[in-house]
């Protein structure tokens, strides 16, 4: 093993190229291109083929020391830092794609921080826990439908691509895997205060057995609690309600 596998940083890597050049052919015709955690460098090889725009954040200094003497050329493409923490679009200008077998641990945080650039990152191809990617693309009514359900909906439109079962893995992970990609609808703006819908959403959710009445009360003024919106629970509500509700509240 050139770079050991470490359960801290949630890393398995990805052993089958076949399954990589697939992840690789999912992402359309891209510009700048971002590999989020390429451990290896499985995916990373056919990227560099196939793009000249791309960079490659690796928090792990052992795997980010093995891909600069993979790709020497590259070198200067191939970041050690914390992709959570970087300013994207300080240092990119222009549309972007993502692409990467995200760490299972942290797939949920990087799917934050794509929404918080969401009006430049065009597209996203990634391998993920398959019960996330489940969730992810939930319609409303269903009970896995949830946080990122509704605002990764909002503005992008999710394929289920294929699923990965574990023997792919160094280490086999226990979960299934799933491949996604994401492709920025044409919602510009919603109609309505984008920050406070993302905390509507959120506290709805966070008490999902609650009715949005009783869960948003304490947060927010509810000028006419009477009306029939309240009295639903927050997986009933489809991703156009959700901007009806936050029109009609305001902070307490």
């Amino acid at each position: 093993m050139p770079v050991r596998p470490k359960k801290s940083l949630g890393q398995h890597f990805l052993r089958d190229g076949n399954i990589a050049r697939k992840i690789v052919h999912s992402l359309d015709d891209a510009g700048t291109v971002l590999e989020v955690g390429p451990g290896t460098g499985i995916l990373t090889e056919y990227l560099f083929e196939q793009y000249p725009e791309i960079h490659v954040f690796e928090i792990d200094r052992e795997a980010w020391e093995f891909l600069r003497e993979r790709f020497p050329e590259h070198g200067n493409r191939i970041i050690l830092g914390d992709f959570l923490k970087f300013d994207i679009s300080g240092n990119f200008q222009g549309p972007l794609a993502i692409i990467g077998n995200f760490p299972y641990n942290i797939s949920s945080q990087i799917f934050f921080r794509i929404l918080e650039y969401r009006q430049q990152v065009g597209q996203v191809v990634c391998m993920i826990q398959k019960e996330v990617a489940d969730r992810i693309r939930s319609p409303h009514g269903s009970k896995t439908y949830g946080i990122l359900s509704v605002l990764l909906q909002a503005w992008y439109d999710i394929e289920y691509l294929f699923p990965v079962g574990p023997k792919v893995f160094d280490p086999p992970p226990r979960v299934q895997s799933a491949v996604l990609r994401m492709k920025r609808n044409n919602e510009e703006h919603l109609a309505c205060d984008e920050d406070l819908f993302f905390r509507v959403v959120k506290t709805a959710f966070n008490q999902r057995r609650k009715t949005l009445r009783n869960s948003l009360k304490s947060h927010f003024v509810i000028a006419d609690p009477g009306l029939e919106i309240y009295s639903l629970r927050p997986e009933q509500l489809p991703v156009e309600r959700f901007v009806e509700l936050t029109t009609m509240l305001r902070v307490n």
